[in-house]
Order: C-alpha cells, then structure tokens, then sequence
C-alpha cells in the first residue's frame, strides 16, 4: 500500500488539537445517545461520566492522524485500566472517513500496548457508532462481556478485545 497521505504522531494528552478531537468526539456522542439515557435514576448520569471519565495519569499514549497539511484527522487514547490495557476516544473528522484513519489509529495502539507488554487490548462502545463496531471488527476484535467500570451505568456497553 503506498502512502495513505497523513501520518500518527505521538502528543501529549493535553495536546490542543487531541482536545478539540475530544470535544468533538463528546458532541457526536451526546447527539446519539442522548435521548436514550432520559429515564435514568437520579445521579445515574453522573455515575456514568465517572466511569468514562479519562485521567491524563491513566494514559498509556495519545495519537492523532495529521493531514499533510498539518491538520488533525482523529484521535485516539490508549490508558492503563488496572491491569488492562484499553482503547479510549477514537474518533475520525467526517471529512478524514474512508481513508483508513481509524484503522492506523487502532493499530497506533496495539503496537503500543504490545510494546508494553499487553497480552489483549480492550474497548467500550455502543449499539449507535455503527462506524466504530464495523472498524473494531475489522480491526481483529472480538466481543467480551461488558467490564468494569461500565457495568453498573452502561450494561447495554459493547465491548471487545484483541488478542495480542
């Protein structure tokens, strides 16, 4: 395959570009799963912001896509979940879609987790990022039973591994 026309580069988790993707990556997801959550006992939202929430402490690696123009095409996390090892906040701009960016952002992360040792790479996702399971299924991940710390606030969670 010859060039895909945008490179991985390694940032810090504050990057300012790597949290804009996130900020965009939260809107999207607000959008799909919003009116789903709308008969949640009280404190339930803030129970599951808890469980998603990502300290920069937890973060194994930050990768974005760049553009040959310089700018950022997706964004993913890889973190330390215990003794997991765990894909966070993958997302791709609708304009980067179809250019193989979240496959190099996935495979951005198991490289690096098999460099540190992971016997799997882990993920969360849910029934409404059709885009994200047809990748992560593409990708070499298969389905695992939904794991802490979504059990309790998202037991509707899919989630998968990938051996390594």
């Amino acid at each position: 395959m010859g060039d895909p026309g945008f490179r991985i580069e390694t940032v810090d988790v504050d990057d300012p570009r790597a949290i804009e993707l996130r900020g965009i990556l939260d809107l999207d997801l607000d959008e799909r799963y919003g009116g789903s959550n709308a008969d949640d006992p009280p404190g339930r939202a803030e129970e599951r912001a808890a469980a998603l929430a990502v300290h920069a402490d937890e973060v194994v690696a930050t990768f974005l896509a760049m553009d040959a123009d310089g700018s950022a095409l997706g964004h993913v996390l890889l973190r330390r979940l215990g003794e997991e090892w765990e894909l966070k906040r993958l997302i791709v701009t609708d304009a980067a879609r179809r250019r193989g960016v979240g496959r190099a952002l996935t495979e951005a992360v198991v490289a690096r987790a098999r460099e540190g040792g992971a016997r799997r790479v882990i993920l969360q996702s849910g029934p409404m990022q059709p885009e994200s399971l047809a990748l992560y299924a593409a990708t070499g991940f298969t389905p695992i039973p939904v794991y802490e710390p979504y059990v309790a606030t998202m037991p509707e969670s899919l989630c998968f591994e990938r051996v390594l």
